[in-house]
């Protein structure tokens, strides 16, 4: 019979636990759905635009090999492997997907273990016939065993919205992450652009400097000779030092821009360098219509997003402590004076035991935990939403940037072949002597200044798609 008590027992404690289960399939607080977002019908400077569909997760792809460059091709690749900022980004990547794991320990009950020896002595005294009083005693030895286990049972779900928040949190830092490469990414092309564009305004200069240095001769000859002025001499001098003042300003940039990249490639300033080299670069194509799905792999929105999941799943964390919490307890095992006949079954000992426990009276503390969580949502909501807004803009100035720049220099190569031919005509009149030398300096500065101008334009298209790449989230196919 007793047997058949315990056996009852265990069946009710069996039942109660799986219609506590059973009611723990409710979660307490609101349910997760995206914040909606105005969406514009279409670009102001290209195709249609649809709903957006979050693909953040599809592949960017090498983005960088559409501007068919080798050595761009090789630093990017060096990135991902050196990079310390990655390197940081990937340890909180691996810290959010840690949290997750701890989180999802509570859906399971914690056990532990103890063991130990306690040593004491009893006195006692005794008083015999004649009245002696005497004082005895006597020691023993006692030795415990057992395991005890302890079980919240997620009866409002509070453990659920846990790891929701957790698991929200943890695929925010994987879109930052990627967020941190595409933008370490796009930093090392433009630097590495910005660098080529010194290198071909070097060149550029040091062409000018030979051609005035040219002029300073003919005008010193034409000096010795009587047929010019000391004053051509020089404005032709000044003209020649300016240049070169100029061209060697262009080494303090080029070192600036090296070391930079030198940086994101994760090596020393002084144990990297990149050679002179023309730009060869070629200025991939805009297609004329931009899908939605490019906007929709922009990792920061990902991010954001997840980030408004994970504050949604906190509202319902905080309104769980208006709940008392279940929790399941049980111990087993041994106690007795002998090592050798512990583990025994007279020396066994168990129990098992359940217990509610909630807050009666908190003067409104719960009550303020909740409207943080709600306000921190809604600032999550307004931050996503903000993140968006940016995006459009990020896309609409670059590709605004791409078209108008394109236009610009159209024009400016016309300027330049201008600028050739009124040098050329105003030189010829001046070995005519019918213009004087002040003729010849102000076309040939002309003639630099647009020279640089389209060195300048060339940097900025290339500078604008690679903006207008990081816009979109990647790779354009």
């Amino acid at each position: 019979m007793r047997g058949y008590g315990v056996h009852r027992r265990l069946s009710a404690d069996a039942f109660a636990v799986a219609l506590v289960v059973t009611l723990g399939g409710c979660a307490i607080g609101p349910n997760y759905s995206k914040p909606p977002v105005e969406v514009p019908a279409q670009w102001r400077e290209a195709g249609d635009w649809v709903v957006a569909q979050p693909k953040d997760a599809s592949p960017k792809g090498k983005w960088w090999e559409a501007f068919n460059d080798p050595v761009l091709n090789g630093l990017e690749e060096q990135v991902e492997v050196s990079n310390q900022t990655l390197a940081a980004a990937e340890a909180r990547y691996r810290q959010a997907r840690a949290s997750v794991q701890s989180a999802r320990a509570g859906f399971f009950p914690t056990i532990g273990g103890s063991a130990g020896a306690t040593r004491s002595r009893a006195g006692s005294t005794q008083v015999d016939a004649n009245g002696n009083v005497s004082i005895g005693g006597s020691s023993r030895t006692s030795y415990t065993a057992g395991l005890d286990a302890r079980w919240e049972i997620d009866l409002w779900g509070r453990i659920r919205r846990l790891v929701e928040a957790a698991r929200a949190g943890e695929q925010a830092s994987a879109a930052d992450l990627e967020a941190a490469k595409l933008s370490i990414r796009a930093e090392l092309a433009t630097n590495y652009f910005q660098l080529r564009v010194t290198d071909v305004t070097r060149d550029l200069l040091d062409d000018t400097v030979k051609a005035f240095q040219s002029s300073y001769d003919v005008t010193q000859n034409r000096y010795r000779a009587g047929v010019a002025g000391k004053v051509d001499v020089v404005q032709a001098q000044a003209q020649l030092l300016s240049t070169q003042a100029q061209a060697i300003d262009l080494r303090s940039t080029r070192a600036t821009l090296e070391h930079a990249i030198a940086t994101l490639v994760g090596k020393a300033p002084a144990n990297f360098s990149l050679a002179q080299a023309k730009l060869d670069a070629r200025i991939p194509e805009v297609p004329p219509a931009v899908p939605s799905t490019l906007l929709e792999r922009r990792p920061d929105i990902a991010a954001a997003e997840r980030r408004v999941a994970a504050a949604n799943a906190q509202i319902g964390v905080a309104e769980a402590a208006y709940f008392p919490a279940l929790s399941l307890t049980g111990s087993v095992g041994f106690a007795g004076n002998s090592f050798a006949h512990l583990f025994t079954a007279p020396n066994r000992l168990w129990s098992v035991g359940a217990g509610l426990a909630g807050t009666i009276l908190d003067f409104g503390g719960r009550s303020a935990a909740v409207a943080s969580a709600r306000a921190a949502h809604d600032e999550t909501v307004a931050n996503y939403r903000e993140t968006v807004l940016t995006a459009f803009q990020d896309v609409e100035d670059n590709l605004a940037a791409v078209h108008w720049i394109a236009e610009e220099t159209k024009v400016e190569q016309e300027a330049v072949r201008a600028a050739r031919e009124s040098v050329a005509l105003t030189v010829n009149q001046y070995k005519a002597g019918t213009v004087s030398f002040l003729n010849v300096v102000q076309v040939q500065a002309t003639q630099l200044n647009e020279e640089r101008t389209t060195v300048t334009l060339l940097g900025r298209r290339l500078a604008a798609t690679v903006a207008l790449i990081r816009a979109m989230g990647g790779a354009w196919e």
